[in-house]
């Protein structure tokens, strides 16, 4: 992947506050890769950045979809990161679907309306169970400032990503947003994928689905 450029930037203002909007891409006119979000307060130099990594789901981000949890983790996200003294929200473009996009996803949906699980249909698609790199969230970091973070994740291996690109990582849990319509999709990432407690304390629908 070319290097990442910072392309555009202001200030927005929010139901929460300001904050600084920047989108990183290839070049100054390639595809936008990373469009990030920051708050920051007087007292930011002081604590290491709350950091969430969060891949772009139409589904969930923009309808609603209660397919998954993507729309309740950026809402808790973005409400954290203007909550804290510093506090980046990365939206990552061309995630969608765990990186298959989102004509592939809804084919994936198809599939589990007739009782496969998110894994087994991008296997029966012929398509990777997860192609998401790292490469231009850890650059637009550095491009921040940032090489220490507290991130807001259930992925390792967003954390292993960031790891290895030299940042110091401490994980901050970001789960527990279940319905009765994701829970089965919600187990199948904690233990299939590997997600470290996306299904959090689980509530009476939950239940009900075990």
């Amino acid at each position: 992947m070319p290097q990442i450029t910072l392309q555009a930037h202001c200030t927005l203002p929010v139901a929460g506050g300001d904050m600084g909007l920047y989108v990183f891409g290839e070049g100054e006119s390639g595809p936008e890769l990373v469009m990030a979000a920051v708050h920051r307060t007087e007292d930011a130099e002081t604590v290491d950045p709350l950091v969430r990594l969060h891949s772009a789901c139409a589904t969930g981000d923009i309808l609603g979809s209660l397919r998954c949890d993507c729309g309740p983790q950026l809402s808790a996200a973005l409400d954290a990161v203007l909550t804290s003294s510093h506090g980046i929200l990365l939206y990552l473009l061309g995630h969608e679907g765990r990186g298959i996009g989102l004509a592939n996803k809804i084919r994936a949906y198809a599939l589990q309306e007739q009782g496969l699980d998110t894994v087994q249909a991008n296997v029966v698609l012929g398509l990777p169970v997860d192609s998401r790199d790292y490469t231009a969230a850890a650059e637009a970091l550095r491009a921040l400032g940032v090489s220490r973070l507290r991130l807001a994740t259930n992925n390792p291996l967003k954390i292993a990503a960031l790891e290895e690109a030299g940042f110091t990582v401490e994980r901050v849990p970001h789960g527990g947003f279940v319905s009765a319509s994701n829970v089965d999709y919600l187990r199948t990432k904690d233990e299939i994928l590997g997600h470290l407690g996306s299904l959090g304390p689980l509530t009476d629908a939950a239940h009900q689905s075990r």
